[in-house]
């Protein structure tokens, strides 16, 4: 590094879609969850993945050349699969990917998934370079991984930088599971909510929780406290996933749920997304498991647990939360001209499935995150649209 380099503290004026920034030892942790909602979550499933920052970005302006970001980040390893890849940092300059990088080191959690232990061996700080930027006044944002625990350390640049401005793009925030958390996604940029923002125009909060779309009480009031233009809420594959709950209680979870959201956006676009396509579990409850045969061969691979004739006791299926969700939105839609619902099954169905196969049998790999992301951004140029006629004006 060159004495003329210049270090820029790391402020929430930087940072774009995190709910809220923790200060730790070494820097800055992203959250997507309020300090609220995570007192109130026991669930480490949860606390890990709203603390992996999917659609967190850094958003600059400068004539830099050249940038360098410290971060700390925590690497997974499941004992018994196949090693996970390192997350992907992407460097955009006014809107297009103009570099990547990796943190090849940092603190290590091991996990045994037969008992659940884990091990945690601490890491070193690693540096990312991004060299070779236009010499001019450009939108630089440096979009961090969308699963691995990121804490920023330190920016320097070659030449002074400020927070980006924020325009006027209309900000969307999605929630749903750990397929819009970016699961299989080959960087931060394309997993589908990140390539579905990009292609509309509209600035991403994503509220993807990677094995936690549980209608939480305290999700919807995160989601309730936000500013946002468009919502989407994306329910019903870790309802199954878990087992969580019985036919007779997800009417109302989802109503109230509903009901919290709508107390901070009265007349917000609000669009319910059901479950996309996913043979083990369209008429086979959960819960789900891993596959151990698969692991056995090196395989990551998921199974459902259930059993089909349990759906007539109450058990959940994405058919039956289909028919379910349909149905809410249909009634309340009556009274809330804001509300929308979109079948999953049109965004990724069994014939996309035919062509591309979810690999581990829950998830989509990179090419399908593409064609959803893809489709979705119809789902939101529509629901803008209709926001703007229904107010008279533009959707903002």
């Amino acid at each position: 590094m060159t004495a003329d380099w210049t270090t820029t503290p790391l402020t929430a004026a930087l940072l774009r879609g995190a709910l809220e920034l923790e200060r730790t030892p070494h820097g800055l942790l992203p959250h997507r969850l309020p300090a609220r909602a995570r007192a109130q979550n026991t669930d480490p499933q949860l606390a890990l993945a709203e603390s992996q920052p999917s659609g967190v970005r850094l958003a600059l302006r400068t004539r830099a050349t050249a940038v360098e970001l410290d971060v700390l980040a925590t690497k997974r390893v499941y004992r018994g699969a196949p090693p996970r890849p390192h997350g992907v940092y992407e460097l955009l300059v006014d809107g297009q990917v103009a570099g990547r990088a990796t943190a090849d080191d940092g603190n290590t959690v091991t996990i045994d998934l037969a008992t659940g232990a884990n091990e945690m061996r601490p890491g070193p700080v690693s540096t990312l370079r991004f060299t070779g930027l236009p010499e001019r006044d450009k939108h630089v944002e440096i979009w961090l991984p969308h699963n691995e625990h990121t804490e920023l350390v330190a920016l320097r640049s070659d030449a002074p930088v400020e927070p980006a401005p924020d325009g006027d793009r209309p900000v969307w925030l999605h929630h749903g599971s750990s397929i819009s958390h970016g699961s299989d996604a080959d960087g931060p940029t394309t997993t589908w909510p990140a390539l579905a923002a990009r292609l509309s125009g509209v600035e991403l909060v994503n509220l993807g929780f990677g094995g936690s779309a549980l209608l939480d009480p305290f999700t919807a009031r995160a989601i309730r406290d936000t500013p946002a233009d468009l919502i989407t809420l994306k329910i019903g594959i870790n309802l199954v996933n878990l087992d969580l709950m019985r036919r007779r209680a997800l009417g109302p979870a989802v109503h109230g749920f509903l009901d919290t959201v709508r107390d901070g956006h009265p007349t917000t676009p609000v669009t319910v997304v059901s479950p996309l396509y996913c043979p083990m579990h369209e008429d086979t409850p959960g819960p789900c498991a891993f596959d151990m045969d698969a692991l056995a061969e090196g395989r990551m691979a998921f199974r459902a647990m259930g059993d089909p004739a349990e759906v007539a006791a109450g058990k959940l299926t994405l058919t039956v939360i289909r028919e379910e969700l349909s149905r809410i939105v249909t009634e309340r839609s009556a009274d809330d001209p804001h509300l929308g619902y979109v079948d999953g099954l049109e965004l990724y169905g069994e014939q996309d499935h035919a062509e591309l196969p979810l690999p581990d049998g829950l998830h989509p790999d990179g090419a399908t995150h593409r064609r959803i992301g893809t489709r979705f951004a119809d789902v939101l140029a529509k629901a803008l649209g209709s926001a703007g006629e229904k107010t008279g004006g533009p959707a903002a």
